[in-house]
């Protein structure tokens, strides 16, 4: 018996110092996500400020309550603002160094992004979140259209087929794509591979549910700032849809079905 605890002694001695250093490890790709977020927080609301300045000056009226340019700014910060935290968990959680370099990508481009749509936002006096049902701005006619007629989701970079469901306005206040709460406490609480292809799978669901919106923002939106935004938002988050597919694909997993 005597044996047996030094033994088990020994190991847990062993262990401690490992455990303790990847508590740290964790604890500092956290504290790099929070400066990370700071960062872009700061130079979102530049941005967002110096492109809306040339609507001040030419005498356009600032869009209203119900367009698209409002509606696009206040119902994408809010998808935006669950990509944030899922890839902020990842940081923290996920063992691949690559997913928490894509983890990192998001969280500061999104940010950035949600930078600039609260800036316009507080220039045209409008609330910085919705404050009735999701999509109501994009017409139910074209709202399900998953290609915007230059070949964005229907080409090789389809980032999936949308159901009926997802392409529609959100009247029951749910957008596609977004994480349950149940999705979030599972990644909250996975660790090591489960927890990058948790992330992964959430993730490429959340670019697909939001890509509707994008490409009726970039069709639709007034104010030339507010459509190339949506433009890139496009461009990038297939991208990164490309590359999470990958990811999943190298690891053995499957994309979750659309919600």
């Amino acid at each position: 018996m005597t044996d047996q605890t030094g033994a088990e002694q020994h190991t847990a001695q062993q262990q401690a110092p490992e455990q303790a250093q990847e508590g740290g490890k964790r604890s500092q790709r956290t504290a790099l996500a929070v400066l990370g977020l700071i960062a872009a927080v700061a130079i979102g609301f530049a941005i967002g400020f110096l492109a809306s300045l040339p609507l001040r000056d030419d005498g356009a009226s600032a869009p209203g309550a119900g367009s698209v340019d409002v509606g696009f700014a206040q119902d994408m910060s809010v998808h935006h603002n669950q990509a944030v935290e899922m890839s902020a968990i990842a940081i923290a959680n996920a063992t691949d160094p690559m997913v928490r370099d894509l983890a990192y990508d998001i969280l500061t481009t999104q940010q950035n992004q949600i930078g600039q749509m609260t800036g316009w936002l507080s220039l045209w006096n409008q609330p910085l979140l919705p404050t009735g049902d999701y999509m109501t701005w994009m017409s139910s006619d074209e709202a399900g259209h998953g290609g915007d007629g230059h070949g964005h989701a229907e080409s090789g970079h389809d980032m999936g087929a949308m159901t009926s469901a997802a392409a529609a306005p959100a009247s029951t206040g749910a957008m596609p794509g977004m994480a349950s709460s149940e999705d979030m406490a599972a990644l909250r609480q996975a660790r090591g591979p489960a927890a990058d292809v948790l992330y992964l799978q959430l993730m490429l669901r959340h670019h697909q549910g939001g890509l509707p919106m994008m490409e009726y923002g970039a069709q639709h939106a007034e104010v030339p700032a507010v459509q190339m935004l949506a433009k890139t938002m496009v461009n990038t988050q297939q991208s990164e849809a490309d590359r999470i597919t990958t990811m999943l694909a190298e690891k053995g997993a499957a994309p979750l079905p659309m919600n």
